[in-house]
């Protein structure tokens, strides 16, 4: 197997991470995707950052697959008006919602998700009870946003929105389903639950949970629908397969009505755990990679050829990691077949946070 690593963003002293709570969009050999920048601090605990300075969001673009990248900050909210979380578990966010220039508003409609060059962006406020979530839209592959839009709250103490949807119909469509995930009764995180807009982004309807009250908590979704029309999500799940974090796929044959387990590609992500990036390979097979927090920390992938029912053995994309302190990746496939793997990571507990690519080819 053929692999190759690249440094997406790297800069001494500060504390770039998180590329799976924003996306990554591809169009060939053309890729964008987001993350957020900060500052080392080694006092920050579990996350090695300065929870007293300023996060922003970044955007980074390679146009040749994933090789190089250039880094911009995103072009969603102003300087300084984050309306980010510094720490990824923290439910309250950096600033009173009110006090973005950009405040979310209500979308129009009229969203054709089938756009050549569309892109999505979730985004939410934490992840707790009282959070909030949001969207942006793009039509010139990420080089500008709308938004951001305001997304329901669902009858939900909290909606924590990372970006997972999938395009529903063809042509000039404004439907779309979206994965996002909402608190649970008690005001803790999560559950993931399945909502619809038929009408370009201006209203979305609950359609269901996929586990309405999981052990411990399932979030961070990553979709696909099959040939057949069926959905497969995989969750970043806690304490589904005893006290430990774990990948879990969960499948609906009737357009996200109801939902069934179906297997669990990954037993163990590690101390933390990590969320799954889920993407269908043009040969048909289904790759999904996460990030590894026990030693030796590092990136993996699994394969399935029945369409996530079984999985072969992990695909070990990387094991040099620093500590736990990596992974959140998201992948894409280029033209020539290769796989770009995005994640945040460290060579050392002691230095910086960097956002590096895998591109590799099973």
């Amino acid at each position: 197997m053929q692999i190759q690593h690249a440094i997406v963003y790297r800069v001494a002293g500060r504390y770039a991470g998180w590329p799976a709570n924003y996306g990554i969009w591809s169009w060939g050999d053309e890729i964008v995707t987001g993350f957020t920048l900060g500052y080392h601090d080694d006092g920050g605990g579990f996350h090695a950052r300065d929870t007293g300075r300023p996060f922003v969001a970044m955007q980074s673009r390679s146009l040749d697959g994933g090789m190089t990248w250039d880094n911009v900050q995103a072009p969603l909210l102003a300087p300084g008006n984050m309306g980010i979380s510094a720490d990824e578990h923290m439910s309250a966010p950096q600033g009173p919602v009110a006090e973005r220039v950009n405040s979310p508003k209500a979308h129009p409609g009229g969203v054709d998700f089938n756009h050549p060059d569309f892109a999505m962006l979730c985004a939410r406020t934490g992840l707790k009870a009282g959070a909030e979530s949001w969207f942006y839209t793009s039509t010139d592959r990420c080089r500008s946003w709308d938004g951001p839009f305001a997304l329901p709250m669902f009858d939900q103490l909290g909606i924590a929105a990372r970006t997972d949807y999938l395009v529903e119909g063809t042509g000039s469509t404004g439907a779309a389903t979206l994965f996002l995930t909402a608190t649970k009764p008690d005001g803790e995180e999560g559950r993931v639950f399945c909502a619809r807009t038929k009408d370009g982004g201006e209203s979305f309807q609950f359609v269901s949970w996929l586990r309405s009250d999981p052990p411990g908590f399932d979030i961070m979704p990553s979709s696909l629908r099959l040939d057949n029309g069926s959905i497969v999500t995989a969750l970043r799940t806690r304490g589904a397969t005893g006290d430990g974090d774990s990948i879990d796929l969960m499948r609906s044959d009737n357009d996200g009505e109801t939902w069934a387990h179906v297997s669990t590609p990954a037993p163990r992500t590690g101390a933390g755990g990590n969320p799954p990036a889920m993407i269908r390979l043009s040969d048909g097979r289904i790759c999904l990679t996460f990030g590894f927090r026990d030693a030796p920390s590092g990136i993996r992938a699994v394969m399935s050829e029945d369409d996530g029912e079984t999985w072969g053995e992990e695909i070990m994309l990387r094991d040099d990691g620093g500590n736990h302190d990596i992974g959140y990746p998201r992948s894409v496939e280029r033209s020539d077949g290769g796989i770009v793997t995005v994640y945040y990571f460290n060579d050392s507990p002691e230095g910086e946070r960097c956002i590096a690519a895998t591109i590799w080819k099973p």
